[in-house]
């Protein structure tokens, strides 16, 4: 049996992911610079993956469309296919699955492997990533980069620092080797670490990832508690986690987020919106057979250039899976913290979750009549799509059911 210490860990990246996907289907763009963004006709929205054509030319993923076309004006635009883009991580899960029961997805396009007792049967690290390299590559047209290593934090840093700088896209990061390697980086090339937290280092001396490695853990956990200790961990590369298919399983919370297609100015608009999220989350939340008796709400302000908004939360009397409770208090809790400032993104979430099959019962209610309502909306929307039936609100210009049920995380399918 092998031990933990001696665990092989893998992170598979896809290069410029969307990016690849159009490409693969489109080979007459293969010499071409292709950003995929919200609305090419419109030349808006932002680039959420650019080729490496295109990264050449200074483009970076989360800017704006106009201001990449400056920079790169040959770029070949194409609208966002989730749903194919979802499909094809599928793929890519089960190649990857063929390796290792042990898969556990990071994101649409990052998964970890644990490939410890893999080895016998496939050969090596190293031979193991070529393998998953090939496979991917010839079954989808994407190129695939692979950190290697003991934990999961450390294959991680391995891949995004190193090998995709690699002509071979494979990496391999070791605890001991790290003040040769990983410690000789700007602090910021870690993740986890942003703009901001960048800035609160280097005013602490802190300018390099072996500096914060070798800061006393006291004096990070003092000033960011629990965030400090974390921030060191993955400096240190401590990390004992299991690569685990179940990650998602135990959900914690269930939220939706809504980018809105325009400034949001009035209170009447925002609630419209702030149904229509309630709606979907509680939607989820009977879908899982689950309650929640704690609500948040975020706001982004239309104001990219100063970023603004809250994020804040309040524990209700009792938990709930009703959209008229949730919206409710949703209004209540937007209300006391909106500071009358144009809106553009809005989020809703209910946490601290149970079983809705236990819950205390209450004397003063009756919902027997709202869960069967409940029911017999979710059971329309199952069958028949999200915009089957929708509360009039929706249709007035603000709001947005419509136009969302043709899409997924934002972007049509």
């Amino acid at each position: 049996m092998t031990t933990r210490g001696h665990r092989v860990i893998m992170l598979a990246d896809m290069q410029s992911f969307y990016a690849a996907v159009e490409k693969a289907a489109h080979p007459e763009y293969a010499q071409r610079p292709v950003l995929v963004a919200g609305d090419p006709a419109r030349r808006s929205g932002v680039i959420l993956a650019a080729c490496p054509l295109a990264k050449a030319h200074g483009v970076k993923t989360a800017e704006r469309l106009g201001e990449a076309l400056k920079k790169c004006p040959e770029a070949v635009v194409i609208k966002p296919r989730m749903q194919t883009y979802i499909d094809i991580s599928l793929t890519i899960s089960d190649i990857l699955q063929s390796f290792t029961d042990l898969v556990e997805p990071y994101s649409i396009d990052e998964q970890f492997l644990d490939i410890t007792h893999s080895m016998h049967l496939f050969g090596n690290a190293d031979t193991i990533a070529q393998q998953i390299q090939t496979k991917i590559m010839l079954n989808t047209g994407i190129y695939a980069r692979i950190g290697i290593s003991e934990n999961k934090v450390l294959a991680k840093l391995a891949c995004d620092n190193f090998a995709k700088k690699n002509d071979s896209g494979i990496f391999h990061l070791f605890k001991h080797s790290l003040p040769n390697t990983l410690w000789l980086l700007p602090v910021e090339n870690m993740f986890g670490i942003g703009g901001r937290m960048k800035r609160h280092m280097q005013r602490m001396g802190i300018f390099t990832i072996g500096q914060l490695a070798q800061t006393p853990l006291k004096k990070l956990t003092d000033k960011w508690g629990v965030n400090g200790q974390v921030l060191w961990q993955i400096a240190n590369g401590i990390d004992d986690s299991p690569v685990s298919p179940q990650t998602f399983e135990g959900q914690k919370a269930i939220g939706h987020q809504m980018t809105l297609p325009r400034d949001y100015h009035t209170l009447e608009d925002i609630h419209v919106i702030l149904l229509e999220l309630s709606e979907e989350v509680c939607r989820r939340a009977r879908h899982k057979q689950v309650i929640g008796q704690t609500i948040s709400v975020g706001l982004r302000g239309a104001n990219f250039d100063i970023p603004s908004g809250f994020y804040r939360q309040m524990t209700l009397s009792h938990p709930t899976n009703f959209a008229s409770e949730l919206y409710d208090a949703a209004c209540k809790l937007f209300e006391k913290h909106w500071d009358g400032l144009p809106v553009r993104a809005l989020s809703v979430g209910l946490s601290q979750l149970s079983s809705q099959d236990e819950y205390q019962l209450d004397l003063f209610r009756d919902d027997k009549k709202e869960r069967a309502l409940s029911d017999v909306m979710d059971a329309i929307k199952e069958k028949y799509g999200t915009a089957a039936i929708v509360r009039a609100a929706s249709l007035t210009a603000a709001g947005q059911a419509k136009d969302r049920s043709k899409k997924i995380g934002g972007h049509y399918s």
